[in-house]
């Protein structure tokens, strides 16, 4: 048995989580990374993950002076079902 099977089956026993494969721990990707990686523009990745389940916005509403912002951070686990269905 490996390393990870074991951590697994310890945090299994006592009620946690794995250790391993954490979704706040996987890579998160930028609209411009992923624009990048599948040769979309960046206005097709935000339309195409916008709306899924998961995706991380970090909103800055409008102000009168300052227009109103959104970051999205696209965990790998999702681009990739994105990219499959797409």
């Amino acid at each position: 048995m490996g390393l990870q099977q074991q951590m697994e089956s310890v945090s299994i026993a006592i009620g946690q989580q794995p250790a391993f494969g954490v979704p706040a721990l996987e890579r998160h990707y930028t609209v411009s990374e992923l624009s990048k990686l599948r040769h979309f523009s960046e206005n097709t990745i935000r339309r195409l993950c916008s709306r899924e389940p998961g995706v991380i916005k970090i909103s800055r509403r409008r102000t009168r002076i300052k227009r109103g912002y959104t970051s999205m951070r696209i965990p790998e686990r999702i681009a990739q079902r994105v990219h499959m269905r797409a």
